[in-house]
């Protein structure tokens, strides 16, 4: 009986360490789930746009869209999430470009028709080498550059806005940091021992040089809304949180006119713009 119970014990010892071994050496692959097709562009959304191509500081050449408004007040630099490309995006460009405002999305390294593999110090490289496209060839002055992030993104463009000079940034549907991420999807896994990436979201927010904006929703089934608040526990002031509804992909499309209006206050709230409230539907 007890060699019965010892062989089970070994089993299970073998399927823990196999399952932990698969999480470390797969990381990579759970973490960046990268599209190559581009098969849409602002052009299938009926808005003009310029394909973009653009050097990292390592050499890369990665791929964008800037897609611009009459008169817009400012630039909303996207850091887009962790899977597909920036065709997956087009509804938030063209919710920016409804509002007034410029959109450059681009892809990161591996992404679309970026080239290189992702890494976490890649996808820093690659955020900040779009937002020196928009400040070198543009010409567009760093206070009027609105940074933006969702899910991994909001690592992204936290981390950026601790670097560079911006008007705001904003943070949608982030997590706090990837060793966080981790514990909470596999809470019997040390994932803390042997997180290979850190995406410290929480860390680069408390170091931002701009006002910080962060966007959450409580039904968010991936990313889990006290992560929201403790992001924005974390930013320096001047800081606001706006609760937005849906989950954690979707937020942006069932938050309807809440979405919107949460960007045009918060536009309102760090410079003047001519942005006017979204209509609300009446029944």
């Amino acid at each position: 009986m007890g060699s019965m119970w010892l062989y089970l014990g070994a089993a299970v010892v073998a399927v823990y360490a196999g399952f932990g071994l698969v999480l470390l050496f797969t990381q990579s692959r759970l973490l960046y789930r990268p599209v190559r097709d581009v098969a849409f562009t602002p052009e299938d959304m009926g808005l003009d746009f310029e394909d973009v191509t653009f050097r990292t500081q390592d050499g890369l050449a990665l791929n964008g869209w800037y897609v611009a408004a009459a008169d817009a007040p400012f630039t909303i630099l996207f850091c887009h999430g962790n899977a597909g490309n920036i065709m997956h995006r087009l509804d938030t460009v063209s919710l920016f470009h409804r509002l007034g405002l410029n959109c450059f999305v681009f892809d990161y390294r591996g992404y679309g028709r970026s080239e290189g593999r992702p890494t976490e110090a890649g996808t820093y490289r690659d955020a900040r080498a779009a937002y020196e496209w928009l400040r070198q060839s543009r010409g567009i002055p760093a206070e009027q550059i609105v940074l933006f992030g969702r899910s991994l993104g909001g690592s992204v463009a936290a981390h950026l806005a601790a670097q560079v000079d911006a008007r705001a940034v904003v943070v949608e549907s982030a997590f706090t940091s990837y060793p966080d991420m981790g514990a909470r999807i596999y809470p019997y896994m040390p994932v803390r021992l042997f997180a290979r990436f850190r995406y410290n979201t929480a860390a680069h927010l408390a170091e931002a040089r701009c006002p910080v904006l962060v966007m959450h929703s409580r039904e968010d089934r991936l990313v889990p809304f006290k992560f929201g608040r403790r992001l924005f526990e974390a930013a320096p002031e001047p800081k606001r949180f706006v609760e937005i509804q849906g989950d954690h992909n979707d937020g942006y499309l069932t938050s309807g006119d809440l979405y919107k209006n949460a960007w045009i206050e918060w536009l309102d709230f760090v410079g003047d713009n001519r942005l006017e409230p979204a209509v609300r539907e009446t029944s």
